[in-house]
């Protein structure tokens, strides 16, 4: 695990927002650093798996709040509204975490050649699931993290290396319930036609029938499904999608709040600064500066802790 730690602290020094968050350009990678413990992360995961390589992190999904440690993987197994807080970290020891996001044609494609199964019912089926990580996914992990500095190599190698990760986790503690989400006839495989809609085309109003209709569920049970699975209603999950990626338009492309609001779908700046208060516990231009000053101090603090380490 160590070289894997070595790696994505690298990367993530060099490449990662306000937030911690480093994006890469291989496809459903990504990695976390910081330093500090800090306030309430809030965004929308697709389904996917977090190696926590140091520290510890909460998250809450849904109606399940638990804190994972150096040493687990999480599994989150549907797009879910999700509140992330780093709460154990350091500059000496800072939280480091690599995340792959699961594809649901590998899924499926792999639960065929493993044999039948029996989806579990929606109501018995966790969204969030925690595992120790075992050395084959810290091998996967590790060789994707390689492809980072072998760009040519990645549409070759990732498509295989991404099957064997998911592999281990179909063939794991909580491959029932991946393969239940993988099935196209299962509740969390009818409802993810519908959220993948929502995500597509949140800056318009999408008709709810449309996305009973697309989950193959009436308009009752296409209701009750949704909330459980999600702790949200149709509305507002399509709510936290619009005020999210406000958010990180003004935090990243310093966007002002009223020219975020219209490009979410807002047609009114107050009712958008109303929602945006509710979810980020201040109004947009306060939370954005809190943000921004937080990273400068973050990187003031770096650069003081760099300047150290090349004196002694």
């Amino acid at each position: 695990m160590n070289s894997l730690k070595q790696a994505v602290q690298t990367y993530a020094s060099h490449h990662a927002n306000s937030d911690g968050l480093a994006l890469t350009p291989v496809s459903g990678l990504r990695m976390m650093r910081l330093e500090a413990p800090a306030g309430d992360l809030h965004s929308v995961y697709r389904p996917l798996i977090c190696l926590v390589l140091q520290g510890a992190k909460l998250l809450i999904v849904g109606r399940e709040e638990r804190v994972f440690y150096a040493g687990q993987s999480v599994i989150v197994s549907a797009d879910m509204p999700v509140v992330g807080r780093i709460v154990q970290a350091s500059r000496n020891e800072p939280y480091l975490a690599i995340a792959v996001e699961l594809e649901m044609a590998t899924l499926r494609e792999l639960a065929a050649h493993m044999g039948s199964h029996h989806p579990q019912r929606l109501s018995r089926m966790p969204t969030l699931f925690t595992i120790d990580t075992e050395a084959a996914l810290l091998d996967c992990a590790s060789r994707l993290m390689r492809l980072l500095d072998h760009p040519d190599a990645t549409p070759l190698l990732r498509p295989g290396i991404m099957r064997e990760l998911h592999y281990w986790l179909l063939s794991g503690p909580h491959g029932t319930a991946l393969r239940a989400l993988a099935d196209p006839n299962s509740h969390a495989g009818r409802l993810a036609a519908a959220i993948a809609i929502l995500r597509a085309e949140y800056r318009s109003r999408v008709p709810v029938e449309r996305l009973a209709e697309e989950a193959r569920m009436s308009l009752t049970a296409f209701h009750k499904h949704f909330k459980h699975m999600t702790s949200l209603t149709p509305g507002q999950y399509q709510k936290r999608l619009r005020l999210i990626e406000a958010r990180r338009l003004m935090l990243d492309e310093g966007s002002s709040a009223s020219n975020a609001a219209f490009e979410v779908g807002y047609e009114s700046v107050s009712q958008f600064t109303r929602d945006y208060g509710r979810l980020f516990q201040a109004p947009p231009k306060r939370d954005v500066l809190r943000v921004l000053r937080a990273a400068e101090v973050a990187g003031q603090d770096a650069a003081v802790s760099q300047r150290a380490g090349a004196l002694t």
